[in-house]
């Protein structure tokens, strides 16, 4: 079976889908790991890193795509790198199926296979293959350092000869993966951290990292969706949300935001009203730039300023830490390629869970059942 590794394409993108020693361990199942000429390099790993663990550089990108049974990638293919795949070849990585339905329908109507990292199920067999999750820590840890870097205070408390420096006030919105590193990080520098999410259950994780679970006399619509995520509600929930944030987010002096839903508009949890409210110099982070923003007047991959507040917008920000990031998603590819291995050759057993709950197409036609379903018909977004 050939496992090929191609450089990213996307702008920005500095990532790659497979590091040497998770390629090795490919060698030693007998997979025969190809890599195209500089895949590697912003993540610090050269060519002759890749060729001392027995894999083979491509420098013509053409050759690789044909030869290929399984293309590694971190952010998918285009429709011109697919149409050069031969049939019943299989794309693994983050191929955006719930945003960019229509896309995956192109790309499987070639006859690839595509399997979707982020519908990896979030079940205990398929931990070591989170690559959600992975990404998400290195958001909430880089989102924290953005803000520090900006913010007019500093984090934690100083006694000097000047006086006292009181720590800066950190609010978090939302728990999971992004939220939770984000609040450990901030008490690592020293900032006084709150956290929010609607699902009452992270409490305890939030407050064993020594911050305070803020709880708001609203009553929760819908309990924990699909695949660990907070579900959506509806837009009166919303509405009652921000009244009760509006009044505690006044005395912050940084703000980290991290609420999505999967296939999704991001919910708009700060509004322009409560900017009103908030004191000069306080900085947002809006981790949910991308997808529509939890802030009002956030643009993605940029730096806003209203009214003495700046909102920062990172996009991709888990490229931002090459080495690390690609570490850790190469980790969870390679625990992926092992269940896709069948006698030396590629298999897609469909009794695994976690392979059908990943695979978005195939023989032509897309099979993941959500995806279908926004094919089918017009999707609502939740604002």
């Amino acid at each position: 079976m050939i496992a090929a590794v191609l450089k990213e394409s996307l702008p920005g993108e500095r990532r790659v889908a497979l590091i040497p020693k998770d390629a090795a361990a490919l060698k030693a199942k007998g997979v025969d790991v190809r890599v195209e000429a500089g895949a590697g390099a912003e993540a610090l790993h050269a060519d002759a890193d890749y060729e001392a663990v027995g894999a083979t550089v491509e420098a013509d990108r053409e050759r690789l795509l044909a030869a290929a049974d399984l293309l590694l990638t971190v952010r998918g293919i285009g429709d011109s790198e697919a149409g050069r795949l031969r049939p019943g070849a299989a794309v693994l990585g983050f191929l955006d199926p719930l945003d960019e339905p229509e896309r995956m329908s192109r790309l499987g109507a070639k006859g690839v296979a595509l399997l979707a990292m982020e519908l990896v199920p979030r079940i205990t067999r398929a931990q070591g293959m989170d690559a959600l999750s992975s990404m998400a820590s290195i958001a909430g840890y880089k989102a924290v350092l953005a803000a520090a870097d900006c913010a007019p205070r500093m984090f934690p408390m100083m006694m000097t000869a000047a006086g006292t420096i009181t720590p800066a006030k950190v609010f978090v919105l939302g728990a999971g993966v992004a939220g939770l590193q984000a609040i450990a990080t901030a008490r690592r520098l020293g900032a006084v951290v709150e956290g929010y999410d609607v699902r009452s259950a992270v409490k305890e994780q939030v407050e064993s990292l020594g911050a305070k679970f803020v709880e708001l006399d609203i009553d929760i619509e819908k309990t924990e969706g699909q695949g660990g995520y907070a579900a959506a509600q509806s837009q009166e929930f919303y509405r009652k949300q921000r009244e009760a944030l509006g009044r505690h987010l006044a005395g912050v002096d940084l703000i980290i935001t991290t609420a999505a839903v999967p296939g999704k508009k991001a919910p708009l949890l700060i509004t322009a009203e409560m900017m009103a409210g908030l004191r000069p110099g306080t900085v947002i982070v809006d981790l949910a730039a991308e997808r529509g923003g939890n802030c009002a007047g956030a643009v993605a991959g940029e730096v806003v300023r209203r009214n003495g507040v700046t909102i920062l917008g990172p996009v991709n920000v888990p490229a931002g830490v090459p080495a690390h990031a690609s570490q850790m998603y190469s980790r969870n590819v390679a625990n992926f390629v092992d269940i896709l291995i069948r006698d030396g050759a590629l298999h897609l057993d469909m009794e695994d869970e976690i392979v059908r709950g990943a695979l978005v197409a195939r023989g032509g036609e897309v099979v993941h059942e959500r995806v279908a379903e926004l094919l089918a018909a017009p999707r609502t977004q939740e604002a």
